[in-house]
């Protein structure tokens, strides 16, 4: 905690100093033990601040009490979002380093609207993140809507640890100059196909279309229960990819892959197909874990929403709303990583349990 403090305290305060009553780290770590202790709303975290101000003061030293809600969300507007990325940073490599780790981490990247935050003169901000297998975020970056993914995903790229990593993303970020990017930082990719690419998504739809083409590729397939019924996960995957037309358009390029789900309820049975290219050499089972842990980003995004209700929160100025998506995804990840007994719980039932005794369990997981 003292060091998560001092690096706080090098947070430059550009209030005016006459008119400062409260300090910044001091708002930043209410908020923070406010969201794990299930507070979504400005107004809860002041609660929170006042019912919990003597355990606060042993930490923070609160010179004129607890701020005010509105004072928490005017400082939040002017925050610069480096510093608590940052911040969330720091925690993560204390809490949960992989000094060591050998295998090839899967990151996947997509984007999320906070819907709370649009409105009939505005539109809503759109946030893409990188989240690894372990439901960890990584980084994120505040765009003006989901057409500009394109051009964030490099940005994340560029400040994320990525060598001998695999990167997942959805097809809207299947783009040449963000392959160049990947293969330029020494990673791996599996990347989705759709329409948008045109004549190369048809192609390789077109090759697994063909039964004795299909007969040859390798191939994996994992069987479950879910969604109460039976998933069933079939993975086909082949590097014959030199009749490929567009091939040397896309930088490290060495198979395509079709994945196939089917969910089987009673006498009902859906299925989707999906198609990929990747810089992954031929190992189907690699590519099947690679292409299942993207789903990670998308489980990432609905705890977001279903256990921070964050689309329901109405803070309209953008910056503010970007902060508190990132104080969100800090939160998230201690939860993750934070032990609540004997009992495993879900995630909401962890914020429960905090919220019900904070001064306990915040103190437990400080000392994590």
């Amino acid at each position: 905690m003292e060091k998560l403090l001092k690096y706080l305290d090098t947070i430059i305060d550009k209030r005016q100093k006459r008119k400062v009553k409260h300090k910044i780290v001091d708002i930043v770590i209410i908020v923070f033990f406010a969201m794990l202790s299930n507070a979504n709303e400005w107004e809860d975290i002041e609660i929170f601040g006042k019912e919990h101000e003597t355990f606060l003061r042993k930490y923070l030293e609160l010179p004129n009490g607890i701020p005010s809600h509105d004072t928490m969300q005017r400082v939040f507007a002017m925050l610069s979002s480096e510093y608590l990325q940052c911040f969330r940073q720091l925690w993560n490599e204390m809490l949960n380093s992989d000094e060591g780790q050998k295998i090839k981490k899967i990151l996947a990247i997509d984007g999320k609207t906070q819907r709370g935050n649009g409105n009939k003169t505005q539109k809503a901000n759109h946030i893409v993140s990188a989240v690894d297998e372990d439901g960890i975020c990584l980084g994120e970056r505040l765009v003006d809507e989901k057409s500009n993914e394109i051009t964030a995903i490099p940005e994340i790229l560029d400040v994320l640890h990525v060598k001998g990593h695999i990167i997942t993303i959805d097809a809207m970020g299947t783009q040449t100059e963000i392959v160049k990017k990947i293969r330029k930082k020494a990673a791996d990719y599996v990347l989705a196909l759709k329409g948008n690419q045109g004549s190369l998504h048809e192609d390789v739809k077109l090759y697994f279309a063909d039964a004795e083409l299909l007969g040859k590729t390798a191939y994996h397939k994992k069987v479950e229960k879910a969604r109460g019924g039976i998933e069933k996960r079939e993975y086909w995957q082949t590097d014959d990819i030199e009749w490929l037309s567009q091939k040397k358009h896309w930088s490290g390029l060495k198979s395509i892959a079709m994945t196939r789900n089917t969910i089987i309820k009673g006498d009902t049975e859906q299925s989707e197909t999906r198609y990929y290219i990747s810089s992954l050499p031929l190992n189907v089972v690699e590519i099947a874990r690679a292409i299942r842990g993207h789903w990670m980003v998308e489980s990432y995004h609905w705890h977001l929403d279903v256990t921070f209700r964050e689309d329901e929160n109405k803070t309209i100025e953008k910056q503010a709303a970007y902060n508190l998506n990132i104080m969100r995804k800090l939160a998230l990840n201690v939860l993750k990583l934070f032990d609540a007994g004997k009992k495993k719980l879900s995630l909401r039932k962890k914020r429960f349990m905090i919220g019900c005794n904070p001064d306990k369990h915040l103190e437990s997981i400080l000392n994590m």
